[in-house]
């Protein structure tokens, strides 16, 4: 399995922001966002092959239950399946970071966070525009999603229109999803960036009873590799 980095920090997003846990950070992704703010598992794939037992040795020594995997996107890596077992098998709490444009096919998984892309994510490069449009979203498998696992969906968002945009998506999911499940997330690399963007958002979520996310890990140490 092609992997990017492991590492120990804190989860900067979604409901357990704050949680001490162990990232393992898969690379290769389906997708080409325009913003990816991790361009080294995505748009040009870097890492080192590891077999699962490396992995698990990793994961072991930084000692947290808690542990995200994500990507690039996870689901699309070899040999997931295994290493999501393992890690059940291990008693770690596992949260998985996805687009949930690749269907679960009975993952091991404790906390399903799912970000579908937005119109807004799709890139202008020719070889990856249709792709990537093609691909972003897909309600049959976050249906799939939203009936096996506990699950978070959090949306990359700049502005009003980007959350006019999602809930017509929401409709299209077609089952009924609380609001509090639903986070904004302010697109942005830096702590001045998401501030400023996270003024109109939080105004939005007290309008529809939606979640304001932070990017705490990007507040505490910037738009840096292993944090």
């Amino acid at each position: 399995m092609l992997i990017s980095e492991i590492f120990h920090s804190i989860q900067g997003e979604g409901e357990l922001v704050g949680m001490p846990s162990t990232f393992i950070r898969t690379s290769g992704c389906n997708l080409r966002c325009t913003w990816c703010d991790t361009p080294y598992a995505s748009w040009k794939p870097e890492g080192t092959e590891m077999a699962e037992a490396q992995i698990m040795e990793k994961v072991r020594a930084f000692g947290a239950k808690h542990v995200v995997v994500t990507g690039g996107e996870p689901m699309v890596a070899r040999g997931i399946h295994d290493l999501l077992a393992a890690l059940r098998a291990d008693g770690r709490h596992i949260t998985i970071e996805t687009a949930a444009s690749i269907a679960p096919a009975g993952a091991a998984c404790d906390l399903a966070s799912l970000s579908p892309k937005l119109a807004h994510s799709t890139p202008d490069d020719p070889a990856w525009r249709e792709r990537h449009e093609a691909t972003r979203w897909n309600p049959a498998v976050l249906r799939e999603w939203i009936a096996g696992y506990a699950f978070q969906l959090k949306f990359v968002v700049r502005n009003r229109a980007d959350v006019d945009e999602l809930d017509i998506l929401l409709r299209e999911i077609g089952v009924p999803i609380p609001p509090e499940k639903i986070l904004l997330m302010p697109e942005g690399i830096n702590a001045g960036t998401i501030a400023t963007r996270s003024v109109e958002l939080a105004e939005i979520c007290k309008e529809r009873g939606y979640r304001l996310g932070s990017r705490l890990h990007v507040q505490l140490w910037g738009n840096t590799r292993g944090t």
